[in-house]
C-alpha cells in the first residue's frame, strides 16, 4: 500500500526491505514510545523512503531510534531548546528542520498529525492530519517549511 501510494506520487523514491520485528520493536523500546499503526505499517512494508539521492523521505527504523537518542539527550540543546520527549521525529527538511508526531501521554501518540519542529525558533507547528497526507504534501511542495 505505502509503496505503491510514494510512486503513484513520485517515481524518484526507492524502497528498501521492510524493518523487522526486532527493529521495530527497538524503536518502541529505546524511545518508550507506541508506535503510530501508519508508520509501523509503513515499516512493515519498507524500511525508509529514500530518494535517488539517498535522502531519506522517511527514515529507517535505525535512524528514528539514533536521531530521537540524539535530540533528547543531547545536553548543549538542553540550554536553548525546550525538551524533546514529547517528539517522536521521523523525517526531516534538508534545512535543520525535523517532521515529528506529538507524545501525548504514557508515550502513545494518539493523533495521526504531524508537526515541523523549527530548528531556529524551537517552534512546533502543525503541518498535516496524517502520514499519507505530509508524504502527498511534501512530495507536490504543498507542504514547505
Amino acid at each position: 500500500m505505502w509503496r505503491e501510494f510514494v510512486t503513484s506520487i513520485s517515481n524518484e523514491h526507492y524502497f528498501k526491505e521492510p524493518a523487522t520485528k526486532y527493529e521495530i520493536d527497538q524503536i518502541q523500546k529505546d524511545l518508550n514510545v507506541e508506535l503510530p499503526e501508519e508508520l509501523a505499517g509503513l515499516l512493515n512494508e519498507t524500511n525508509g523512503v529514500f530518494d535517488n539521492w539517498n535522502c531519506p523521505l522517511i527514515w529507517s527504523a535505525s535512524q528514528i531510534v539514533k536521531d530521537n537518542l540524539f535530540f533528547r539527550n543531547f545536553d548543549d540543546y538542553k540550554d536553548i531548546y525546550m525538551p524533546f520527549d514529547n517528539l517522536f521525529f521521523f523525517s526531516e527538511a534538508g534545512n535543520g528542520d525535523l517532521f515529528c508526531y506529538a507524545i501525548l501521554k504514557n508515550g502513545n501518540i494518539e493523533k495521526n498529525d504531524i508537526y515541523v519542529w523549527n530548528h531556529e525558533d524551537d517552534s512546533r507547528t502543525w503541518v498535516a492530519a496524517s502520514l499519507k497526507q505530509f508524504i502527498e504534501g511534501w512530495l507536490t511542495d504543498k507542504i514547505g517549511v
